[in-house]
This record gives C-alpha cells, sequence and structure tokens, in this order.
C-alpha cells in the first residue's frame, strides 16, 4: 500500500474577500510542484462564496468537473442554456470537452454558500460539452459508503466520462467500513468532510485527505461521528 496524507492547513489558502478558498491541488495562484494530483483527479477546492457574489462566465475545455454543495444555494448558468440552482443534497456534473463556458453564483442574499469543486481528468477529449445536476439524497445510507457518481450509466449514479467512482457517507462513532477498489490500476482519495477517521495508522481530521494506492482495500474506521467523500480514479 502507498499513500500520501495531506492535512487541511496545509493546503493552499487565499482570501479574497468575496471567496475564501482552500485549495488540496495546485490551482491558479496556489503552485507546490509536489501537489499537482492524485492520479485523474486534477483540482479539489473548498470553497466559501459571500452572499451575492461569484465566478462570471469563464471557459473550461476537456475537463469533468463536479460541484457539491455542503451549505447554501449554488447558482449555475452557461452558453449551452443551462440555468439552475442547486443546494446541499445536489451534484452538479459538468463535461466541458471541446469547449463551454459557465458561471457560478452564491444565489441568496444573505447565506454563505459552502461548496466543493473537483476536477477530473477525462478518458475522452473533445467530447461535446454536457451539464447535468441530480438530486441523490434517495440514494444515501446512513453508515453507508453509497456510489453517487461512476462511469456507468444507470439510474443509481451521475455518469462520469472517466472510470471514477465518487461515494460518500455519514457514520456514527465506533462504526467502521471497509472500502474494495475496482483493480490494481486504480487509487482512493479520501476526503474528511467532517469528523474524525483513522485509517491504517493515520488520524484524519476535518478537511484532512488521504491518498491510497497499490492495495486491493483499506479500511475507515470512525472515531466521532464523521462524514467522508471517497473519490476513486485510475492512477494516471
Amino acid at each position: 500500500m502507498k499513500t500520501v496524507f495531506d492535512k487541511a492547513d496545509s493546503r493552499g489558502f487565499f482570501n479574497h474577500g468575496w471567496l475564501k478558498t482552500y485549495h488540496t491541488f495546485s490551482f491558479a495562484d496556489y503552485y507546490n510542484p509536489e501537489r499537482m494530483n492524485f492520479g485523474a483527479l486534477r483540482v479539489l477546492n473548498d470553497d466559501t462564496v459571500s452572499p451575492g457574489k461569484g465566478f462570471g462566465l469563464h471557459p473550461h475545455k476537456n475537463m469533468e468537473v463536479v460541484s457539491i454543495p455542503l451549505k447554501g444555494y449554488l447558482r449555475h448558468g452557461d452558453n449551452i442554456n443551462n440555468e439552475s440552482t442547486i443546494t446541499s443534497g445536489d451534484v452538479q456534473v459538468m463535461s466541458t470537452g471541446k469547449g463551454m463556458f459557465h458561471s457560478e453564483y452564491n444565489a441568496s442574499v444573505d447565506e454563505e454558500l459552502k461548496f466543493l469543486q473537483i476536477w477530473i481528468v477525462p478518458k475522452l477529449m473533445n467530447t461535446e460539452p454536457c451539464y447535468f445536476n441530480y438530486n441523490i439524497r434517495p440514494l444515501l445510507k446512513h453508515n453507508e459508503l453509497v456510489t453517487f457518481i461512476s462511469p456507468e450509466k444507470n439510474t443509481n449514479s451521475v455518469q462520469l466520462l472517466q472510470d471514477a467512482w465518487f461515494s460518500i457517507g455519514r457514520f456514527d462513532t465506533g462504526k467502521a467500513v471497509t472500502y474494495k477498489l475496482k483493480n490494481k490500476n486504480m487509487g482512493a482519495y479520501i476526503f474528511v468532510l467532517d469528523g474524525n477517521v483513522r485509517i491504517q495508522s493515520y488520524n484524519l481530521s476535518k478537511r484532512d485527505g488521504m491518498g491510497i494506492w497499490d492495495t486491493d482495500e483499506f479500511g475507515l474506521h470512525f472515531v466521532s461521528d464523521s462524514e467522508v467523500l471517497v473519490i476513486e480514479v485510475p492512477m494516471i
């Protein structure tokens, strides 16, 4: 088993006034040659956006962009005639393909927006851009890791143009779960949304991240009530 451990306070941080953002991997003004990606996982940004503020229309190309609201309301618009607002329990996926423009705003005038922005390198380039949002609440089960994004097109998960699986779960103190990787070429990045989790000899706290590869499986032990996100990707 190989591992990399990224403490929450080791991430890149920028306070832009309207935006407070933490970067697990190199992004924009944050550059760390030792933190460029984890396999096909290229970006993991932890953003807090002030009421009524946001990102104006800007381009993306050849990237799978996943947005996961944690608190508040995320408003999306783009140049392929999509407009929507999502909140915690919803997930937004854009396959930007050969190119698209989009904007992201806090739809509330009095409440902060907290959301994760995640980029995955696709296995197909220059595809037609597309956008979807999904309600994943019916999938969620207490004390279970539930997959809500996968490469397969089915009714139980969102499809991504990469061999990538996203799983999320809330667990009570003292619970444990074993995660099995799909094959030997895959790795998993665990991001602790809240609580305290023990993996091997590592103790992870809120917003800590850990990458694991070169193994068939690993265990997660929940030291307190916790919520975790697991992103399994090819180790390209």
